[in-house]
């Protein structure tokens, strides 16, 4: 019997946290077997692949707890046929400077880095590699392939990128705040929610109309009953001066009565994109209140059952 192993992009090239964090996604359970890991250039082309179809799923970072969300995945979940974010993981970030055997953080002069792994250890670069000029490159991979290509001296990357070309670690553990955190999440096409566990996060994108109150008035939806917002964020539409969409996310599940009930609110007055709703990694807050006893006493209303 053939059995299909499915394809899944993730932010490359090999040697990425984002691939580390499909592992951690594999092992934990994430997929039902093996599948084969499909490298590509940027979280948009990683989810490009998906909406193509030439690949089941996508692992993408979207939140870092020292430079906040990756707008790059953002922007790329909010535009063009819907996605679903359907799991998450988080992994500890720290970063490893490589360089070619021989090389000593003395005679580094040019320092690749992608730009949000830049921003991480800017302290640390400061202070160890004072003469150093940037070079930007693609991902945490691409700054080591840079190395070993010899268009810089050192990358700020992985050990797992550092192994697999062959570069000397030069320091290890560098990052400027302890408990440096990164959220990736696993997307696919649009598809049921997993199932409510109870410590869920739900994620919309919402597009207002530009008139006073607007914006208050959604965040009453979630306000009024009792759901938890745990990120607010708005990015540029891209489509003219001072539009913008907003992202949300709220402790609860869609199929938590509250939260369904803010997000048939919302569609009816405003533009709004369903990012999924999943199991979070860690809790993030209050769960929303429960529709229980709410719900039996309307049912025992309709039947007519005196002393209500």
């Amino acid at each position: 019997m053939v059995v299909s192993v499915p394809r899944i992009a993730y932010f490359g090239p090999s040697g990425t946290f984002t691939e580390m964090a499909l592992a951690e996604l594999e092992s934990s359970g994430a997929f039902e077997g093996a599948v084969e890991r499909i490298a590509a250039p940027s979280q948009g082309a990683a989810l490009e692949l998906v909406r193509s179809g030439d690949v089941a799923g996508a692992v993408v970072p979207i939140e870092s707890s020292v430079e906040g969300s990756i707008s790059a995945t953002l922007d790329s979940l909010a535009i063009g046929p819907r996605l679903q974010i359907v799991a998450e993981t988080e992994l500890e970030v720290t970063f490893t400077i490589l360089g070619h055997p021989g090389t000593i953080l003395d005679d580094v002069r040019t320092l690749a880095a992608y730009p949000v792994a830049a921003a991480q250890v800017r302290e640390w670069v400061s202070r160890e590699l004072p003469r150093a000029r940037p070079y930007v490159s693609a991902s945490n991979a691409a700054a080591a392939e840079d190395v070993a290509a010899g268009k810089a001296d050192a990358a700020v990357s992985t050990a797992l990128a550092g192994a697999r070309l062959g570069l000397a670690v030069l320091a290890s553990g560098v990052a400027d705040h302890d408990q440096a955190i990164t959220r990736f999440v696993l997307v696919t096409r649009p598809c049921a929610a997993p199932p409510a566990t109870g410590a869920d996060r739900t994620s919309i994108v919402l597009e207002l109309s530009n008139e006073p109150g607007a914006l208050m008035r959604a965040f009453a939806e979630f306000a009024t009953r009792g759901i938890d917002l745990t990120r607010i964020e708005s990015r540029p539409t891209r489509t003219g001066m001072g539009t913008y969409r907003f992202y949300l996310d709220c402790v609860g599940h869609i199929d938590d009565a509250a939260v369904a009930e803010a997000l048939k609110a919302l569609h009816r007055t405003a533009r709004i994109r369903f990012l999924g709703s999943w199991p979070a990694t860690s809790a993030t807050g209050t769960p929303p209140p429960s529709d229980d006893a709410a719900a039996e006493w309307l049912t025992r209303l309709r039947k007519g059952v005196a002393g209500l």
